[in-house]
């Protein structure tokens, strides 16, 4: 059984980045990772810095979005420099392809609008099909323009966790893997953590950061975690000629030459199958947009749960019922990294959430 100023309950990206900014602060932090038995929403995880289109009714999440991505270029470093671990990052912007002039028309109204009602310049624009070609000449004849946002980007998310946890060990974090959390008590003084065989560890103060697992855990401390599963389903190519220099919004060339493709959402529950007809449709607009993938073999497919607030937005809280105790839902763990990494440790270090932040995010939005 270990003690820890701060036990994380999640070892994902949220997790690892929520302690990777603590223990860089000098706490002691305890990070308890389930292990790969864990739905983990890495498993579907395209590695997306992405702005455009985040928050459209919401400018205080535009500008949280928009914060985070400003910060990636200068995070990134940080942790390739800590940890020696390449993670093919770049910004070099992204399309939101449409195959219509319609629906071009409805997304970049809707994005110029979310642009004017922003703090944070998003420099997102709408370019017709010719300079989606003048950067993809690959790009099919049926797309009829795009959204373009110069802060969107990708990294490598499987390099990327490694990193993060290496960084976040470089600076004295504690790792326990295999770490079940079913139950935690808080007594005012301190919470203990229990597993199904007892006590797994005890802490001064708690975060959860457990995805899906949330939904169970935050009311034992008098939070709320409204999250849901959302399936969504994935295949990588074989590997290919570099083509594709920036990405499109549901497709990115990987740096060893894979193409990874997936767009589809479905409320499946807790079921991670792939099934044929999602793929042939996802194929056949994949195919529609890039053309010289039609005959390109697919070498694997895979299905994994995101984690969903019913409006998509990042769940924040801190406990009124048990002080020291936090929650951090998010969908967008990539992109928000820098932010959780900086400006949210060090608010959970100082043990308060920003009054625009706990207003904008808290739970009790979904209690009208």
């Amino acid at each position: 059984m270990s003690h820890a100023a701060f036990a994380i309950v999640g070892g994902g990206l949220v997790g690892a980045g929520i302690g990777y900014g603590l223990a860089k602060a000098g706490h002691d932090v305890l990070l308890l990772d389930e292990g790969d038995v864990a739905f983990r929403a890495a498993r579907g995880n395209f590695g997306n810095v992405w702005v455009q289109g985040k928050g459209l009714n919401s400018p205080t999440y535009a500008d949280l979005s928009r914060g985070a991505a400003l910060g990636w270029r200068d995070f990134a470093a940080e942790l390739e420099d800590l940890s020696g671990v390449p993670l093919h990052f770049s910004q070099n912007g992204a399309f939101y392809v449409c195959l219509s002039a319609a629906e071009l028309d409805r997304r970049a109204d809707a994005l110029l609008a979310a642009e004017a009602a922003s703090r944070i310049p998003s420099g997102v624009e709408r370019v017709d099909r010719s300079a989606i070609a003048a950067v993809i000449p690959e790009i099919g004849e049926t797309v009829a323009g795009a959204t373009f946002c110069p802060l969107d980007g990708m990294v490598d998310p499987l390099r990327l966790l490694r990193a993060l946890l290496s960084g976040y060990q470089r600076f004295g974090g504690r790792v326990q893997a295999g770490a079940r959390i079913a139950r935690i008590d808080g007594d005012g003084r301190g919470f203990v953590l229990q597993g199904a065989a007892g006590t797994v560890a005890t802490a001064d103060r708690v975060v959860l950061a457990a995805g899906l697992g949330n939904a169970a855990l935050a009311p034992q401390l008098g939070l709320t975690a409204p999250v849901r599963p959302v399936r969504g389903q994935v295949f990588v190519t074989e590997k290919l000629r570099p083509f594709m220099s920036c990405g499109i919004h549901f497709i990115r060339q990987t740096a060893d030459g894979g193409v990874i493709c997936g767009e589809s959402s479905e409320e499946a529950g807790f079921d991670e199958a792939t099934t044929r007809p999602v793929l042939r449709d996802s194929a056949a607009k994949i195919t529609a947009v890039l053309p010289l993938l039609r005959h390109v073999r697919v070498v694997r497919a895979w299905g994994a749960l995101r984690v969903m607030s019913p409006d998509g937005l990042p769940v924040y809280q801190r406990s009124a019922t048990h002080p020291g105790a936090y929650l951090a839902s998010v969908h967008s763990g990539v992109t928000l990294l820098p932010f959780h990494a900086g400006p949210f440790a060090a608010a959970l270090a100082g043990d308060w959430l920003a009054p625009d932040l706990a207003a904008a995010f808290s739970p009790e939005r979904f209690h009208v």
